[in-house]
């Protein structure tokens, strides 16, 4: 018998964010029918991200039984995987050392694990193309995997990137276990939650759709507000900040980790410079820097308000004290933001001026 009930392992705010709106869904129906819901456990992987005090409001909100941080380890890491990374120009021992690599990160990554997941009745993952991945491949253990970021297969279907020509072959070594392979491919994954089934190029059997907005759209007043707790450490400086603005019209846009800084800032000021007004008008500007996004902004952008890194865009779905007249981003996804009339998502066409078009068209890169 397992003794918890499941588990969330996350490497980003958005993670954090959707097992959230996944355990407030859990709680609801478990209350409409009067049963008891189990506890949740969340682990916080520290590999890609620094979350702050976020571990202590999300065990201070109530939503989760235990909180833990993971210190997830790159294959980087471990100078005893390089030579297994290395083309040694044969196919067939390439294949061998990737066996030999599959099952050696997993073994590496077990002193770093804070609990045994053999505990667990379910365990949810996101971006098991980490190492966390190789580790349940490793000690054989079922999980279901969960989709990276909101569509975000349309626009990099990383598994058969990462395992570009003969995929097919190289899929059925991983239904065995020989090797890995992300997102549904692995032989332990059980089924893989998206958001739209519709939009990807793609397929996978285990792919199961899951829509987010019904999730969104469930909320109450009371689980925005435990959410904004758990997620925006200094809320009432935030809102005073929105609510100072003295323009009538106001422009947001949506940083991203992009190229080079200096690039990055030239990407954002032509972003500003084409989409700032409206109808001709000046508008306040408002930045909400992306939570991977290191860059300075508030030097670069004296004029602008700039929303802090350290929670998801989504939380501003649930501050009254917010509406613009347009929302601007080159690759986030808007579909679950509410807040703005025009929605302009800049994609590929616009990057294809900032960076060769190879680096950001991944799917085109796709031959089987």
């Amino acid at each position: 018998m397992k003794m918890h009930d499941r588990i969330y392992i996350c490497h980003t705010f958005y993670h954090v964010y959707v097992t959230c709106l996944k355990e407030l869904d859990i709680r609801r129906k478990a209350a409409g029918t009067g049963t008891d819901p189990g506890g949740a456990t969340l682990m916080l992987s520290l590999m890609s991200n620094r979350f702050g005090r976020l571990r202590e409001r999300a065990l201070g909100s109530g939503l989760f039984e235990d909180v833990y941080e993971y210190d997830e380890k790159l294959d980087s890491f471990f100078p005893e995987l390089e030579p297994l990374k290395t083309d040694s120009g044969s196919l067939f021992k390439n294949m061998i050392n990737r066996i030999r690599f599959t099952k050696r990160l997993g073994q590496l990554e077990e002193p770093y694990m804070p609990v045994d997941l053999r505990d667990y009745g379910d365990i949810y993952v996101f971006c098991d193309s980490d190492p966390i991945g190789y580790y349940l491949n490793y000690k054989k253990i079922r999980y279901h995997a969960m989709e990276d970021g909101l569509n975000c297969l349309l626009y990099g279907d990383q598994a058969r990137i990462d395992n570009n020509g003969h995929f097919r072959i190289k899929a059925w070594m991983a239904a065995r276990g020989l090797i890995f392979i992300q997102n549904g491919w692995g032989r332990y994954c059980i089924d893989m939650e998206v958001n739209d089934l519709s939009v990807l190029e793609y397929g996978c059997p285990k792919y199961i759709e899951v829509p987010r907005r019904p999730l969104q759209d469930a909320l109450t007043d009371d689980d925005k507000e435990v959410l904004l707790g758990i997620f925006v450490e200094n809320l009432e400086q935030i809102r005073g900040r929105l609510k100072a603005l003295n323009g009538t019209r106001k422009v947001m846009v949506l940083s991203e980790p992009l190229c080079d800084l200096e690039t990055r800032e030239r990407i954002f000021r032509d972003i500003i410079s084409e989409y700032g007004t409206v109808d001709g008008e000046n508008t306040d500007i408002i930045i909400k820097q992306h939570p991977r996004d290191m860059m300075d902004y508030e030097p670069l952008f004296p004029e602008a308000v700039i929303l802090p890194r350290t929670f998801p865009m989504e939380m501003l779905n649930f501050m009254p004290e917010l509406h613009a007249d347009r929302l601007v981003s080159v690759f986030t996804v808007l579909d679950a933001l509410e807040f703005a009339d025009e929605k302009i998502f800049l994609g590929y066409d616009f990057m294809d001026k900032y960076e060769a078009p190879e680096i950001h068209r991944l799917n085109d890169l796709i031959t089987g």
